[in-house]
């Protein structure tokens, strides 16, 4: 996974993980994983879509982003905004893509596809955000906050001690988590978008889905549902029907 050595002027891509599709092609949908995570994430969700009849013509693709699973790690990386989003822009072109495009983000990975689709709007039809953190900079600038982080990042190392002094899932905090501008541009998207959050998920500001529904009633919506903050059955109906709803659109 590790190629240290490696000279940053290489075009920056994602290791796709996965791409199907059941009939004739007629909507993609790209799925990206979360913040210390791969894209295994998706494993269950995709068996239950793909063996869905209304899931005929979806083409389903996954990646791994920067510093994990198979994708591109250096310590040259900054695992920032700009770095992730070349590369799933160089990665989305070589699908080479003639129907409309649906991104699916969990947690990090909605802020990442929402931000893809402001900077790429003609060519991302629909937003599903599973779980999508939504901090705005009064939360950040709250000591609460910090607390909470760092009970974060010591929940995760239960699992894997040595990831608190990863680059990849430090930096991604820093730049992409934590970055000031999330709130805004979530509250600023143009195009449909689907919020699907769990009513006990204490990782995403849940008090912030409604104020920002709210702020955007034209293009976001929210479903609540059971759960926490991972992609657990109770999510799964609803993504189906956020791409049904496309597909019908």
């Amino acid at each position: 996974m590790n190629n240290k050595d490696d000279n940053l002027t290489r075009t920056l891509e994602l290791r796709k993980t996965h791409d199907n599709c059941n009939g004739e092609e007629r909507l993609a949908v790209v799925m990206i994983h979360g913040i210390a995570s791969d894209s295994s994430t998706y494993h269950k969700l995709l068996e239950y879509l793909e063996e869905a009849r209304s899931m005929e013509g979806v083409r389903f693709v996954t990646y791994d982003l920067l510093g994990a699973g198979k994708s591109y790690a250096s310590d040259e990386l900054e695992y920032n905004y700009k770095e992730q989003l070349e590369a799933l822009d160089n990665s989305i072109q070589k699908l080479s893509l003639k129907t409309p495009l649906i991104l699916v983000g969990h947690s990090m990975g909605a802020l990442i596809v929402t931000r893809y689709a402001q900077e790429h709007k003609k060519a991302v039809n629909n937003l599903v955000l599973i779980s999508p953190p939504t901090y705005t900079e009064e939360d950040l600038d709250n000591p609460a906050f910090n607390v909470a982080m760092n009970a974060f990042r010591e929940a995760v190392s239960i699992k894997n001690r040595e990831i608190l002094k990863d680059k990849a899932f430090n930096n991604s905090i820093n730049h992409i988590v934590k970055n000031r501008k999330n709130y805004k541009r979530l509250k600023e998207v143009s195009i449909p978008t689907t919020m699907i959050y769990g009513a006990e998920d204490q990782i995403i500001a849940r008090h912030n889905i409604s104020r920002v529904v709210k702020e955007n009633p034209k293009y976001l919506k929210a479903v609540k549902t059971n759960g926490r903050h991972g992609i657990s059955r109770e999510k799964f109906a609803l993504v189906k029907e956020a791409i049904e709803e496309a597909l019908n659109a």
